[in-house]
């Protein structure tokens, strides 16, 4: 199985049980199964984390990030290279911020980007879109 990167659509998708949740859990439990972490930059955790605490408020983010330390995804902080990597990306694509971080990890490591955001349909022949 080749690395895999959590955007922060798939990763919420999956706490809330929403479309595509069932193939973010298939992909965490065989990345759990062959300890092989799925990847999720640092800048797409606080997507997820402002998204829960503005529509779900603080009891609902404290269940998630005590789930999230469960989970067989590693937290990648930002680097001067990701940071010019996603900036390059934001600059020649419509896509947000945080989704620049996410592609920009998913071109570092060589992984396919697990999301279910149409924003990325612009990024196909950049990285490998899952």
């Amino acid at each position: 199985m080749a690395s895999q990167v959590l955007d922060s659509f798939a990763l919420l998708a999956y706490l809330r049980d929403e479309d595509g949740a069932e193939l973010v859990q298939s992909l965490l439990e065989k990345a759990s199964r062959r300890d092989m972490p799925m990847f999720m930059t640092e800048v797409n955790y606080a997507e997820v984390k402002y998204i829960v605490l503005r529509k779900d408020g603080r009891e609902a983010w404290k269940e998630v990030a005590a789930s999230l330390g469960s989970l067989p995804v590693e937290f990648v902080p930002t680097t001067l290279a990701l940071a010019d990597t996603a900036a390059d990306f934001k600059a020649s694509h419509r896509i947000s911020l945080a989704d620049a971080f996410a592609a920009a990890l998913a071109k570092e490591k060589k992984a396919e980007l697990i999301t279910g955001d149409p924003e990325f349909k612009a990024l196909e022949k950049e990285i490998k879109i899952g």
